[in-house]
C-alpha cells in the first residue's frame, strides 16, 4: 500500500516523507538501544527525548552510554548511509549503468588513499583531532576526480559514460596498489589502517556528525535539484540534449557533488562498499525509477540499511566488533545477486 501510494505521486509527498521518516526513526531508536549493553527501548526513547528537549537526564549509566557513545555513532552511520545511497542513485541515473555507484569513478579509492597517507605519515591539524585525515581524504577525492575527468576529456571531448567508467576502473586498480604499498610502510599502524579500510564508524563524535550533516544537506539539495535532468538521462544523452538539458554541465555538477559526499564519508568511516550500489535498486522496487521520488527514498533507505548493518557488526560477535564494510559487502553481494536474477527473470 505504501509503495502504491508513492508510485502514483509525481514527487515525494508529505505522507511519503512521514512514512519513511517513521521507519527510519524506529530503526534509529532500536540501534541506539541495542549493543554490548542493552538499554530498554523506553529508557532509550526517554533519554533521546530529554536530550532533544534540553531536560535533565535520569540518573544511571544508561543515559551516559546512549549520549556519549551510541548516539553520535548511530547518527554518523545514518548520515553516511544516506550520503552514499543518494550518491549511488545519482550515479546510476547519470551513467545509465545498474552497476554504478559513488565508487565507480575511483573517487572512493582516491579518498581512501589520502586518508591512509595522512595516517601513515601522521599528518594532522593542531588542535583538531582527525582533521588531517579528513582534509587529505577530501583533497585526494577531488584530485582523483580532476585526474579522471582530465584524462576522459583528452580521450573524449564529450565525456561519454563509457570512457568515464573505464578510466574509473583503471584508476581504482592503480590507487589500490598504492594503498597496499603505503600499508607496508605503516609499521605499528597497519592494524588500525587495515581495520579502517574495511570500514568502521567506531569512535565517531558529534563533530563528525556535524560535518556529515552539513555535507549531506548541501550535496543532497544539489542532487535533488538535478532529479529532472537525471530523468532525462534515462532516455539517453542525445534525447536529453533535445529536451534542453545541458548534458555536460549536469554531468560535472553530479560528479563533483558525489565526489564531495564520498570524500567526507570515507574520511569519517573508511571505505564502505555496496551501500550506494544496492540501496537504489531496493528502493526503486518500491518508489519506481522517477528520480524525483527515488533520490529522497534512497536517503532514507540508505540510512536504514547502514544502521542495521552497523547493528549486526556491533552485536553478532559481541564483545568483538566486525568492520561494517565486511557486513555491508556480505549482505550487499547476496541482495544484489537476488535483484540481478529477479531482473533477468523479469526480462
Amino acid at each position: 500500500m505504501m509503495g502504491n501510494s508513492i508510485v502514483r505521486s509525481e514527487t515525494f509527498r508529505a505522507a511519503d516523507y512521514g512514512l519513511f521518516a517513521a521507519l527510519t526513526l524506529g530503526i534509529f531508536v532500536v540501534c541506539v538501544a541495542v549493543g554490548s549493553v542493552n538499554v530498554p527501548l523506553g529508557h532509550t526513547a526517554g533519554a533521546l527525548w530529554n536530550a532533544v528537549a534540553g531536560q535533565p537526564q535520569a540518573e544511571g549509566t544508561a543515559a551516559s552510554i546512549i549520549l556519549t557513545s551510541r548516539l553520535p555513532r548511530v547518527i554518523c552511520v545514518a548520515l553516511v548511509g544516506a550520503s552514499l545511497s543518494i550518491g549511488g542513485g545519482a550515479m546510476q541515473g547519470l551513467l545509465k549503468n545498474p552497476l554504478a555507484d559513488g565508487t565507480t569513478l575511483g573517487v572512493s579509492n582516491g579518498a581512501a588513499l589520502g586518508a591512509v597517507f595522512a595516517m601513515t605519515f601522521g599528518i594532522a591539524i593542531p588542535g583538531v583531532p582527525f582533521a588531517g585525515t579528513m582534509v587529505m581524504a577530501i583533497l585526494f577525492a577531488f584530485l582523483s576526480l580532476i585526474i579522471i575527468l582530465s584524462l576522459a576529456y583528452r580521450l573524449d571531448y564529450s565525456l561519454s559514460t563509457n570512457t568515464i567508467i573505464l578510466l574509473g576502473v583503471i584508476y581504482s586498480m592503480f590507487v589500490a596498489s598504492i594503498v597496499s604499498l603505503l600499508t607496508t610502510f605503516a609499521g605499528d599502524k597497519v592494524r588500525s589502517i587495515t581495520f579502517w579500510l574495511m570500514g568502521s564508524l567506531a569512535g565517531t563524535s558529534y563533530a563528525d556528525a556535524a560535518v556529515l550533516a552539513v555535507t549531506a544537506l548541501v550535496c543532497g539539495i544539489i542532487l535533488l535539484k538535478c532529479a529532472r535532468e537525471l530523468n532525462a538521462f534515462a532516455i539517453g544523452e542525445d534525447n536529453a540534449r533535445h529536451v534542453g538539458v545541458d548534458v555536460r554541465r549536469v554531468r560535472l555538477v553530479v560528479l563533483i557533488t558525489v565526489s564531495a559526499l564520498i570524500g567526507v564519508c570515507v574520511s569519517v568511516g573508511g571505505t564502505i562498499g555496496f551501500v550506494g550500489l544496492v540501496t537504489p535498486h531496493m528502493v526503486r522496487m518500491v518508489v519506481g525509477p522517477n528520480h524525483k521520488r527515488l533520490l529522497p527514498g534512497v536517503m532514507f533507505g540508505g540510512a536504514c540499511f547502514l544502521m542495521l548493518a552497523d547493528l549486526i557488526a556491533r552485536t553478532i560477535l559481541s564483545p568483538r566488533e566486525l568492520p561494517i564494510g565486511v557486513v555491508t559487502s556480505l549482505i550487499g553481494a547476496v541482495v544484489f545477486l537476488a535483484i540481478f536474477f529477479r531482473m533477468r527473470k523479469g526480462r
